[in-house]
């Protein structure tokens, strides 16, 4: 619904001046539209304002959930146009496309898909609701992810049966010509679903009885649909063609990348083939730049915390490490602080195994180890381009955190990842690489461990509560655990039913001060430095969590589940 409809209600007295200004408020600061959100919180009945609209603005309304709308029809408007203007097909008539649409204020916009079907359109009015449900059914991946698989196998009936690889390529490789061919259909609606849904990967699986399709939305994989032993073996040769692999190679791992545009925006695909037991799995990797948060002062950090990491990449020379398992959003961390560090008066160089974003004014160097380019020969080589700053990927062994050490002892600062579960075990864990304990003091200036939670979703958030016991037991005051107000999503169709939409990273910053290096030299293991960190005023990650749960931001969960107890 646009601000148009909202102030025409308000006008009208259909709504409250304060219920006005509150839609409003949640357009400007969540993006919800203003009819959603007078809807949810019940300040407007869904079919008494259709029967509203329907007569103040003489238009006929029907009640689209008893329409059983075609595929062909569904065709005729693409998914972004429908979305954009909340408008559903119906039938077509001679050259009028009959449409549903609940605000009567996009009207206007419907010449879009006039110009885009060619058609006249006639404008129904229907519920926000219905409009919503034939949304969600007609054009989410699932179901035309859905009808392609069924097109594929009325495909394979005429054609008989797929008896053997080479067939299946020949299908696959056919298809190229035929913009509705249904292995294509199929693989497009799952990359642009992905996309549609903010995944950061899509996991294809074969199993023995059962293949299937999952996306890993906000860290956590739900299912998107099954498909068929036959289509299995053409939609992975399909993803092999347009990542350039080799599709006679079924036995060995081979890695590749996709390039798409969507909407205008293009979205690289980072594309991993593994041999399985019964037939190869493909994962792909979304590395969308548009997606990418680049401003240290929106990723999570508290402001203590900030300012020491600030503190950290601001020095001349040194180390910065920045630690957390795979997919805790590190890497954003660092381009984060390179994009800070990117100025005109500096080199900034980087050696990442693979390169996820290209970043302007930055030199960046793709490892590969297959032709000897490793992080050290890339690093040793890097020393010798006059850089001020370096970027390296991940210290793995010993020859990698050896250069780097160096490097950042030899006037350079040196920013790099680790795979630890917090900021003082890193330094145990370059030391059972092999490094010395006065390199260790001598280079690391700061380190940072983190973690993604998942947020709680702004459309259906609402109070929820605890315990005060738990909290305490936690090691919340019971002053503070009595003010806390606690929020947790209810299920929507906007998060996919499951109280949470989107992530936030929180950090753990540990500044390498002078007492913590002359513990270290002493031979104190992980926790004694743990303890002494958070005496200094450390605040861990269990902690930032908390505190992301006390703003509302987070569960109680989703922060016990991603962080260790102090």
């Amino acid at each position: 619904m646009s601000r148009a409809l909202a102030d025409i209600l308000l006008k009208d007295k259909i709504i409250t001046h304060l219920q006005h200004q509150e839609a409003v408020e949640a357009l400007r600061t969540s993006g919800a539209q203003p009819l959603h959100y007078l809807i949810s919180q019940k300040y407007l009945a869904d079919t008494k304002l259709l029967q509203y609209l329907s007569h103040k603005y003489g238009m006929p309304s029907i009640n689209l959930s008893k329409y059983e709308i075609s595929a062909e029809i569904i065709r005729l408007v693409p998914p972004e146009l429908a979305r954009k203007y909340q408008v559903i097909p119906i039938q077509k008539n001679n050259q009028v496309l009959v449409c549903a649409i609940a605000d009567p204020t996009v009207l206007v916009n419907l010449e879009d898909i006039k110009f885009h079907t060619k058609l006249n359109i006639e404008a129904l009015l229907t519920s926000y609701s219905a409009i919503e449900a034939a949304l969600n059914r007609y054009y989410s991946g699932s179901e035309l992810m859905a009808q392609a698989v069924s097109a594929f196998q009325k495909k394979s009936e005429r054609a008989g049966e797929i008896a053997d690889l080479g067939l299946a390529l020949e299908i696959d490789v056919g298809a190229v010509t035929d913009k509705d061919a249904p292995v294509i259909s199929l693989v497009n609606q799952i990359l642009v679903e992905a996309i549609r849904r903010g995944a950061s990967d899509i996991h294809i699986e074969a199993y023995e009885f059962r293949s299937r399709v999952r996306l890993r939305v906000d860290g956590v994989l739900q299912d998107i649909i099954m498909i068929p032993p036959e289509i299995k073996r053409p939609l992975i040769a399909r993803i092999k063609i347009m990542s350039k692999l080799d599709i006679a190679e079924s036995r060995l791992p081979q890695d590749g990348r996709i390039k798409i545009k969507v909407g205008g925006n293009q979205t690289d695909f980072r594309v991993s083939t593994m041999p399985c037991l019964f037939g190869e799995k493909a994962v792909l990797r979304l590395l969308s730049k548009g997606n990418l948060q680049l401003d240290l002062t929106k990723l999570g950090f508290e402001q203590k915390a900030l300012d020491l990491f600030r503190k950290g990449i601001a020095q001349p020379s040194g180390m910065v490490l920045v630690t957390g398992p795979t997919g805790s959003g590190k890497t954003t961390t660092l381009y984060s602080a390179l994009m800070e560090l990117n100025q005109v008066t500096d080199n900034v160089s980087t050696a990442e195994d693979p390169v996820e974003y290209n970043l302007d004014g930055i030199n960046q160097v793709q490892v590969n180890k297959d032709i000897g380019l490793t992080f050290a020969s890339v690093l040793r080589a890097l020393l010798r381009q006059d850089p001020d700053t370096i970027l390296v990927g991940e210290i793995r062994d010993l020859e990698t955190a050896e250069v780097a050490i160096q490097a950042a002892m030899t006037g350079h600062l040196v920013l790099s990842t680790l795979h630890t579960n917090d900021a003082p075990s890193t330094i145990t864990r370059l030391m059972n690489m092999g490094v010395e304990a006065f390199l260790v003091t001598a280079a690391v200036n700061t380190i940072v461990a983190q973690r993604l939670l998942r947020t709680v979703c702004v459309k259906c958030k609402g109070p929820t509560s605890v315990p005060i016991e738990k909290l305490v037991e936690l090691g919340i005051s019971e002053h503070t655990a009595a003010q806390m107000r606690l929020m947790k999503g209810k299920g929507c169709q906007v998060c996919g039913n499951s109280g949470y939409k989107g992530r936030l990273a929180v950090y753990e910053v540990m500044e390498f001060s002078t007492a913590l290096k002359e513990l270290v030299l002493k031979g104190a293991n992980a926790i004694e430095l743990k303890k002494a960190a958070i005496r200094e005023g450390m605040r861990t990650l269990r902690m930032a969590a908390l505190q992301k749960v006390a703003e509302g931001v987070t569960t109680l969960e989703e922060a016990l589940s991603l962080t260790a107890a102090d």
